[in-house]
């Protein structure tokens, strides 16, 4: 199997300056390239874009019952080794993050196992953050 590609991804955000506080300060992530009107990030190893963008209706979010848990669509976030993904989400639990779906334990004892936690930037876009038991699982059916 080819090594993973980092992947870039432009997410649209209401609050530049709020946004960027967010994820350099609060996600640790590390800033790169930048303008008035957007941001660069290492998201893990890929690129993340934030863009400012006027604020846009959110009215009718869209939600999938998942292991009995309302996941937000749309979403996006990283899949961490599982001791990172720990230590991760201890760091989040310190800093008070406000999480849509807490840090637990998914499809527990089946295929796919894996934790994973949900929260929200401050424009509302929705991040998962998940580390399988067995990462080779990662597409398994």
């Amino acid at each position: 199997m080819k090594p993973l590609s980092p992947f870039h991804l432009a997410i649209p955000v209401d609050n530049l300056a709020a946004c960027r506080t967010f994820y350099r300060d609060i996600l640790e992530l590390e800033e790169g390239r930048s303008s008035d009107h957007w941001v660069d990030f290492n998201f893990f190893g890929h690129q993340l874009v934030i863009h400012y963008k006027e604020k846009q209706s959110l009215e009718n979010p869209i939600e999938n019952s998942v292991d009995g848990k309302e996941v937000p669509v749309p979403h996006f976030g990283v899949v961490l080794d599982m001791e990172t993904f720990r230590e991760f989400s201890e760091k989040l639990k310190k800093k008070n993050i406000k999480f849509i779906i807490e840090p637990y334990i998914r499809f527990e004892g089946k295929t796919g196992e894996q934790a994973t936690m949900f929260f929200k930037d401050p424009s509302g876009n929705a991040l998962e953050f998940k580390a399988f038991k067995d990462r080779s699982q990662l597409f398994a059916k």
